[in-house]
């Protein structure tokens, strides 16, 4: 079993690509985004790998993965941008129990000990806005997880999204009584994608719009950096709660492992 990672954050606390949405909204992010199915799915996938180990989320927010993860007998740590998501995790029921650093997970270093599964959920691998921040996130991860361990990240396939009907604006389901629609705009000469939610909440305390920016890779690019950090894809499933990945799936789960 591997032992708790010490982690260290250089420099400022603000990564590249931090999206202000979570300093503003941390009190309402799980309302308008914790969709409970994909919640349960993804605790699952995850409880399986790490098993009765250790798990580190990069961008683990306000605990929406983390907690329900750790509620499986997962010890469990993570890594945020935002002092206040963090802050809303530590004030839930056990997040006073999950380490969070607060700094860039593109540049955190191992200090030698491993963890069994670091991971990223939601789409937050995309949020690093270069190919070299998204190689250093991958090298980090390998550093981190020793011989033994697994690299999971979700990722949009861009070939099925880009020009779908659905992905230009639908109505984002499991988010209360607040109505939360969501827009992509897609720049495929510049491999990135804009996400806007534009979010009018029953209370009428007034409409909010959020935008966050993605730079995306398709799946073979995501498997080229995996080699270059020495590891090599093992599992892709179609959903988080293990569909198989076909044609057609508008998202994948990719689990990593060191290359043999």
């Amino acid at each position: 079993m591997s032992a708790p990672v010490s982690l260290q954050a250089p420099g400022p606390a603000e990564p590249a690509g931090a999206a202000s949405y979570a300093r503003r909204f941390a009190d309402r992010y799980d309302t308008w985004f914790g969709r409970k199915g994909l919640t349960n799915d993804t605790v699952g996938l995850l409880a399986r790998l790490a098993g009765s180990g250790t798990a580190l989320e990069l961008g683990v927010g306000t605990g929406r993965i983390a907690l329900p993860l750790a509620r499986r007998g997962v010890r469990v740590e993570g890594v945020d941008a935002s002092p206040e998501m963090a802050a809303r995790l530590a004030a839930r029921p056990g997040g006073e129990h999950i380490p969070v650093t607060i700094g860039d997970f593109t540049r955190l270093p191992s200090d030698g000990r491993t963890v069994d599964v670091v991971f990223l959920a939601g789409g937050t691998f995309f949020e690093l806005p270069t190919q070299e921040d998204q190689s250093r996130c991958f090298r980090h991860a390998a550093a981190l997880i020793g011989d033994d361990g697994a690299f999971v990240l979700d990722a949009i396939v861009p070939e099925v999204l880009i020009g779908a009907e659905w992905s230009r604006g639908h109505v984002v389901p499991e988010t209360g009584d607040d109505l939360v629609v969501l827009y992509r705009r897609f720049d495929s000469a510049a491999q990135r994608y804009h996400s806007h939610y534009a979010i009018t909440p029953a209370d009428g305390s007034g409409n909010v719009h959020i935008h966050v920016a993605f730079r995306y890779a398709g799946a073979g690019e995501l498997d080229l950096m995996a080699r270059a950090a020495g590891l090599e894809l093992r599992e892709r499933y179609g959903s988080w709660g293990g569909a198989p990945f076909r044609d057609g799936c508008p998202y994948h789960v990719s689990v990593y492992r060191p290359a043999r």
